[in-house]
């Protein structure tokens, strides 16, 4: 119990230091898109900070999946990505990055790059941790 729950808080943080890392980085780019005039307004910044917290809970917390061995790999990844795509349309929503002035078209592109980069940050941590486990399998192999 107490594992789970370290790896819950660790992997809390992670999400929330992912999300706003991206943030910070998808703002420098409007930046200089805007040629250095890009403004927000009303609270605009501090929505889309605590919407970037939330994201990184959205896809933290349902991480804990991966530890449940009796749980298939497909139905892990539907779950940590089923919730942590919910809440980040949710968020977007709520904070104005899919708002109104979008086009149906324009909604379902940001959409699926919404998914991509979550699968692309999703596939890094598996290439990660399943090189770590083969590190730790040819370590025990090795002692035999």
């Amino acid at each position: 119990m107490k594992e789970t729950l370290k790896d819950l808080l660790k992997n809390t943080v992670y999400g929330i230091a992912i999300a706003l890392a991206l943030f910070c980085l998808i703002g420098v780019v409007f930046d200089f898109r805007s040629k250095g005039n890009f403004t927000l307004e009303q609270y605009s910044f501090t929505k889309m900070v605590i919407g970037c917290v939330l994201i990184g809970v959205g896809f933290g917390v349902p991480s804990v999946v991966y530890n449940k061995d009796d749980l298939p790999m497909p139905i892990q990844v539907i779950i940590h990505m089923g919730i942590g795509c919910t809440v980040y349309t949710v968020v977007a929503y709520a904070v104005g990055w899919l708002g109104s002035p979008a086009t149906i078209g324009q909604g379902i592109l940001i959409i699926a790059t919404q998914l991509a980069v979550a699968f692309v940050i999703w596939f890094l941590f598996m290439r990660y941790y399943r090189a770590e486990a083969k590190k730790m399998n040819d370590k025990i192999q090795s002692m035999k």
